[in-house]
């Protein structure tokens, strides 16, 4: 990470190049709301494809799941959610701002140094009504994660999908919680994104398949490229466990205001199965018939933000460097996780060049997500794709109207290759598999 990234540099970058915006900007924004522009929504939809990649499609014990935002009220009171998901919430009795009481120190606004109020406790759950009449009986919520969709549904996964545990259920799909602070750009929203697993056990394995999720969570981050100095594990004291966990653990990343939680990965024993087997009268135990015996099955659960893994995945790949006088920001984004795969470039916007880089575009698109750009100097629109991560660009002179070949440009060297336009497409796919930008035979020298 370069010595110079902070948020507000992470911020204008994503504003610049359409990888985040204000919600509803041209009214004045919402507090705490963000819109993903053209790139952002590719890199967000990468790092979902990702995540379920490794969690589901490479898994034979995985299957996934995808359930309703609302769902009826009797899941929240089983759960807790009614009784306890709240947060302490003191008020200033001068400037009236209203703060997390873990975010203040003693009983001093932050913001005015005005008296704060005793702390309260306060739901999080937005409410809403469904049905033509606010009555209290249409009384919902949106879910404030999508862990409990999972679970009410457990009975039916394992019926249909003839699996055996233990046997993970995945769901990526939207939460909302009505955060008392929010801010640091898209790290705490009230509207967000969650990427969570729960993975059923036989109870007595529990603790050795937290240790085997843990680990798998924090090596995903690493392969996809952050580093493992701005990559921590934290275990929860006793005193801040959940009231349902046995035991969790947080992946924390070094953000620019700090360590703060990236995943948590909590064991969860039998809590929820049976909260909900008391709460709906139906029967959630597991019959093993290889032991001939029931149980109520443990839960492991790694639950991550997919907007807050954007936010590091970005600010671990921002960097700024000086190339031939001139500061280039690089965004070195693993190449699975880039928004644009492949650019091509003409060198101008001469009729001449056109056919045969429209001709290399057609050839790309099917395999690759690829930018078509002929706007400005080639320099710009090189800047413009290492903004965004494109790992390669590839440029169509007027040399290659005699030869049939194209340039190559690998973002982080700045390297530069001479391929066959017959042969790109194998190359490019060669390199996004991990083999070396300099090792085939076909490429010429670098350049600069």
């Amino acid at each position: 990470m370069s010595d110079k990234v902070d948020m507000d540099k992470i911020v204008s970058l994503c504003k610049r190049r359409g990888l985040v915006f204000p919600s509803s900007e041209i009214y004045g924004g919402l507090a705490s709301c963000w819109d993903y522009g053209p790139m952002g929504v590719e890199l967000k939809r990468n790092v979902k494809d990702a995540w379920w990649k490794s969690i589901v499609h490479e898994r034979d014990d995985v299957v996934g799941l995808d359930t309703s935002i609302m769902m009826h009220p009797g899941v929240w009171t089983a759960s807790g959610h009614i009784d306890s998901f709240t947060d302490p919430l003191m008020d200033c009795k001068s400037c009236h701002l209203r703060w997390r009481a873990d975010d203040v120190e003693g009983q001093r606004c932050p913001k005015c140094d005005g008296e704060l109020t005793e702390p309260r406790m306060f739901n999080l759950m937005f409410k809403t009504f469904m049905g033509p009449v606010e009555e209290e009986a249409s009384t919902i919520y949106l879910r404030p994660e999508t862990a409990q969709g999972i679970f009410v549904n457990f009975d039916s996964v394992i019926t249909t999908s003839r699996k055996k545990l233990p046997l993970g259920i995945a769901q990526i799909g939207k939460s909302f919680r009505n955060e008392i602070t929010t801010g640091n750009f898209i790290f705490r929203t009230r509207e967000f994104e969650h990427m969570e697993l729960e993975y059923f056990v036989k109870p007595g394995t529990d603790e050795e398949w937290l240790d085997y999720w843990v680990k798998e969570r924090f090596d995903w981050y690493v392969k996809l490229g952050i580093r493992k100095e701005n990559l921590r594990l934290r275990q929860h004291g006793k005193d801040e466990l959940a009231h349902y966990a046995r035991d969790c653990y947080d992946i924390e990343y070094l953000f620019p205001m700090g360590w703060s939680e990236l995943e948590g990965i909590a064991n969860r024993g039998d809590f929820d199965l049976t909260q909900h087997a008391k709460h709906s009268g139906k029967d959630l135990n597991y019959y093993d018939s290889e032991a001939d015996e029931k149980y109520v099955p443990y839960v492991i659960e790694p639950s991550a933000g997919v907007d807050r893994s954007v936010l590091a995945f970005l600010i671990d790949a921002y960097d700024e460097e000086e190339v031939e006088g001139e500061k280039r920001t690089v965004l070195h984004l693993h190449p699975s996780l880039a928004p644009i795969n492949v650019a091509v470039l003409p060198l101008s916007r001469n009729q001449k060049l056109t056919p045969l880089a429209k001709e290399v575009y057609k050839q790309l698109c099917p395999s690759f997500v690829t930018d078509y750009d002929d706007s400005q100097s080639i320099g710009r629109r090189y800047r413009r794709q290492d903004e965004i991560g494109t790992p390669f660009c590839v440029t169509i002179d007027f040399e290659s109207l005699e030869d049939k070949q194209v340039t190559i440009r690998e973002r982080d060297s700045q390297g530069q290759i001479r391929v066959p336009v017959g042969e790109l497409k194998k190359v490019i796919e060669a390199k996004f598999k991990g083999e070396a930008f300099d090792a085939s035979p076909l490429w010429a020298a670098r350049q600069r």
